[in-house]
């Protein structure tokens, strides 16, 4: 009873020592975590051209300009939003355009890059690097580089969003095909079926409500992606909105119009995506009638 004791005592002890060097350990990453938030947020301000406390006084001074010139001239607000719809719609439509064109690079992309159902094994390595390249650039970034090529306008936006969709939708697409039952591949690859068959038949309809999912979420991202590439001239409703901001007061009620019409589309896109997304993961409720 004695030796029973002193071994419980003795595990005691070692899980009350495991436990004070988690504790020392956690408060080491949190003093090391905010001592390089300040140094870097010194740093940052050290070389910004106005200091962040010098000028956080003027912080809403924007926004009560914005408002407040909205509110003057409230009467013109259904007029403008007539007015920039169509960029509005033209946004949607690149956004629209290069998530389908990336989900579909990145339904290839994911594929060749999964153990097991790979056409060519030994480039998987090849195929998931170069998916790590294509979501690393920012969309920005090459969207710069085909305006210089190709001049401004929605095409040099929706082939840089796409580009990068494919890359971002490749790897989540490949995560859910590490999950794939590979049953029905084995018994199309026993009668004779090709790759591709294997593929469309024995793989894409275990994953293809995933894979929706998935797109529809990265739609909502790219419709505020390509409202920011607007203002490098890519078109749509960003380079509207850019326009407005440039000229300063007397077009700020432009810029809360632009504005209200960018937060409306994100939020009916955000509902009708999350609406479609929970019928995907749950499915259709069936309401039963109980009789007595």
């Amino acid at each position: 009873m004695a030796e029973l004791t002193g071994d419980i005592d003795h595990m005691r002890a070692d899980y009350m020592a495991q436990v004070r060097r988690k504790r020392l350990l956690d408060g080491i990453l949190l003093i090391v975590f905010v001592a390089l938030m300040v140094s870097g947020f010194m740093i940052a301000d050290d070389r910004n051209a106005g200091g962040f406390w010098d000028g956080f006084h003027r912080f809403f001074d924007f926004p009560k300009e914005v408002l407040g010139e909205a509110a003057e001239k409230a009467a013109e607000l259904p007029s403008h939003l007539v007015k920039f719809f169509p960029s509005l719609i033209e946004t949607i439509n690149i956004a629209g355009a290069s998530t389908l064109i990336g989900a579909m690079l990145a339904m290839g992309l994911s594929l060749l890059s999964t153990r097991g159902l790979a056409r060519w094994p030994r480039l998987i390595p090849v195929f998931r690097r170069l998916m790590d390249i294509m979501r690393a650039i920012p969309e920005i970034v090459i969207a710069l580089v085909l305006i210089f090529v190709m001049g401004g306008g929605p095409v040099p936006a929706m082939v840089a969003i796409a580009f990068h969709t494919a890359g971002a939708l490749g790897k989540l697409f490949s995560e859910v095909n590490e999950n794939v039952s590979l049953k029905p591949v084995e018994g199309l690859q026993s009668v004779g079926a090709s790759w591709f068959q294997r593929m469309w038949i024995g793989v894409i309809p275990q994953v293809a409500p995933n894979y929706l999912s998935y797109a529809l979420l990265r739609f909502e991202i790219n419709i505020r992606a390509s409202a920011i590439l607007g203002f490098v001239g890519a078109g749509g409703i960003g380079y509207e909105l850019k326009n407005a901001m440039s000229w300063g007061k007397g077009q700020y009620d432009e810029a809360a119009a632009i504005f209200l019409l960018l937060f409306l589309s994100i939020v009916v896109v955000d509902q009708f995506s999350s609406h479609v997304r929970d019928r995907l993961t749950h499915g259709k409720k069936i309401k039963m009638k109980v009789t007595a």
